[in-house]
């Protein structure tokens, strides 16, 4: 059953959840009910920290708001436990679909790591396809709702273990399976790109793309190597990017700013930057600039041009869905439905599909916006 998500009512009149949108950086692991882990925790006697839904669902909130990536990473062991048989995945990826659907997802692009769920005996390969089963349940479920979504497995490598060579050549094995990308994720720092180079030149040699969590809980060096080392076309975060932009000068009506030169290669080539602004403030990712939303370097790189998208990175954990980052960052910078548009045209330039379907993703959101501006009288 779909559940509902909370309506973000934005300046215009419109609800967040109506406008269509893309979801390019949404974790598997991270986006699973309360109830769902509840349910599948009995099942195989695994001991929760809390024992209803409700109470299990503030424990991940309050173990998120942590400000260390190690730390937030750490409520990932619960999710995980209840997805290592095939019911537990299928049931958990159905779900993820749906409540995409009901947020007004139209595309998305989830990511995980199958090495992560093989305690109980399953194979690299029967995760992806019960996985890829849930995945498309949740499409079939969210068609005779009346809502249409389309979806692509981000098969994820962890950064800290040796198993990237595997992990990419089961992507590519997979690719015409619902796998549409490859990415390595975990502990960022001390586990540069670099250490997996075979694996992101056999990715690059069979013309398979790779977006790299980078720019996260490490700076400049890791989204260099993000990009040199693991030919990333984008970056899952990037947010420290900003190092990397020097405010030179400002007035009362203008900002100067010098752009380093990695971070204009990043601007120029359209490399976009998978945001994700809650899950940045709770894991201390931009703690260099400040605690709060309106210290999130999001709306420097959207006005000096960067290609950035929203995400909700992990839905459970920060409490948030991909309609709620947008009404928050529209409260926050004031944006209109013309930037919102904007960040959902710029996630489609930037899926891992094929040309003619981000066209077509593209015409979808231009018309879905038209037809919401219409329906509310808004210029």
């Amino acid at each position: 059953m779909t559940t509902e998500p909370q309506k973000h009512q934005l300046a215009s009149g419109i609800f967040a959840e109506d406008l269509p949108k893309i979801s390019l950086h949404d974790h598997l692991d991270g986006g699973l009910r309360p109830e769902t882990i509840v349910e599948l925790a009995a099942k195989i006697g695994y001991e929760l920290p809390a024992a209803d839904a409700q109470g299990l669902k503030d424990w991940f909130t309050s173990s998120a708001n942590s400000g260390s990536l190690v730390d937030y990473l750490k409520t990932f062991d619960v999710t995980c436990a209840v997805m290592q048989n095939e019911e537990g995945l299928t049931r958990v990826a159905r779900e993820f679909v749906q409540d995409l659907a009901a947020d007004g997802v139209i595309y998305g692009e989830i990511r995980w790591a199958p090495e992560q769920h093989l305690s109980n005996g399953l194979s690299l390969d029967e995760v992806v396809v019960a996985v890829q089963a849930g995945l498309d349940q949740g499409v079939e479920d969210a068609a005779a709702e009346g809502r249409s979504i389309r979806v692509g497995q981000l098969i994820t490598a962890m950064r800290h273990a040796d198993r990237a060579q595997e992990i990419a050549e089961l992507a590519v094995r997979h690719r015409d399976n619902g796998v549409v990308g490859f990415d390595i994720a975990g502990a960022e720092l001390g586990f540069p790109p670099a250490n997996h180079a075979g694996a992101f030149r056999y990715l690059a040699e069979n013309f398979f793309p790779a977006t790299i969590h980078a720019g996260e809980a490490d700076g400049l060096d890791s989204i260099r190597g993000a990009l040199v080392d693991g030919h990333a076309l984008r970056l899952g975060h990037g947010v420290r990017l900003a190092e990397d932009i020097t405010i030179d000068s400002q007035d009362d009506q203008n900002t100067y700013v010098m752009v380093g030169r990695l971070a204009q290669w990043v601007k120029d080539r359209g490399i976009a930057l998978e945001l994700s602004p809650s899950s940045n403030l709770q894991t201390g990712a931009i703690s260099a600039w400040g605690d709060s939303l309106a210290d999130h370097p999001f709306d420097l790189f959207y006005q000096l041009g960067f290609n950035v998208t929203v995400n909700p990175d992990n839905r459970l954990m920060s409490g948030t869905t991909v309609s709620r980052e947008l009404s928050l960052l529209a409260d926050e910078f004031s944006y209109d439905l013309d930037d919102l548009e904007q960040f959902q045209l710029n996630a489609a330039s930037v899926t891992f599909l094929p040309l003619e379907d981000r066209v077509e993703l593209a015409l979808a959101i231009e018309d879905g916006f038209e037809a919401l501006r219409a329906a509310h009288s808004v210029r």
